[in-house]
């Protein structure tokens, strides 16, 4: 297992119209933060649509928080060690920006908007989007109790921020490949981002970036002890 809180992020194509297993996902990002062989874990469905990775050892438990996202023809997976964790994956589109955030947004996020260059507002929305998705899940929340108007930071791709008005919550956009628009979040403490999954086509493989470093969704992943 990592020293530091790292959150593992895997991500999935779809290939013949299939979506990526979120299973086998899980499996590769439990394997690398908890540092066992990928055949040592099970995955298991919980109504609640809760995720934990749990890893039994002779003195006890190990339990790692994973959350899940499926869009644009992806399935990307996070888990972490050190807290709750939340991921959102979009692929990015053109949108009616502005009819969207006067709909869903508060008045900060939809005067940060029309103030954005027109090219890139798509782009900004989803990276909103993405984060509010991401939060939610880190709060066990999703987009209830006000989930789409609770307000985040202005998105930035080189570092994570804090979320105004919710207390120890950080959120960032790590980079991702293609035209993919991902969000993750964190509880509780500082964390290392690594993104590792497959490029635009499947079969090619892209190295684990390091992307980004900061101050609990649906599947849970059992690891058997050894």
């Amino acid at each position: 297992m990592p020293d530091r809180d790292t959150v593992y992020v895997w991500i999935g194509w779809e290939t013949d119209g299939r979506p990526a297993s979120a299973g086998r996902l899980l499996r590769q990002a439990a394997a690398g933060v908890l540092g066992c062989p990928e055949a040592d874990i099970v995955v298991n469905h919980r109504a609640d649509a809760a995720a934990l990775v749990t890893r039994d050892t002779g003195s006890g438990r190990v339990t790692v928080p994973a959350s899940v996202s499926r869009g644009g023809g992806v399935t990307a997976v996070a888990v972490r060690t050190g807290g709750p964790v939340g991921v959102d994956v979009e692929r990015c589109r053109q949108l009616p920006v502005l009819g969207l955030a006067r709909r869903w947004y508060g008045p900060t996020e939809v005067a940060w908007l029309a103030a954005r260059p027109v090219a890139g507002r798509s782009r900004d929305f989803l990276r909103l989007w993405t984060a509010k998705e991401a939060v939610g899940k880190a709060l066990g929340l999703g987009l209830r109790a006000g989930g789409p108007r609770r307000r985040m930071p202005v998105p930035d791709t080189g570092r994570m921020c804090p979320v105004p008005d919710v207390a120890d919550v950080w959120v960032g956009h790590p980079h991702c490949p293609g035209a993919l628009l991902l969000a993750v979040a964190v509880v509780g403490g500082e964390a290392e981002v690594v993104v590792v999954g497959e490029a635009e086509r499947p079969g090619h493989e892209v190295p684990a970036v390091r992307s980004m470093s900061t101050d609990r969704t649906s599947l849970p992943v059992v690891v058997r002890g050894s």
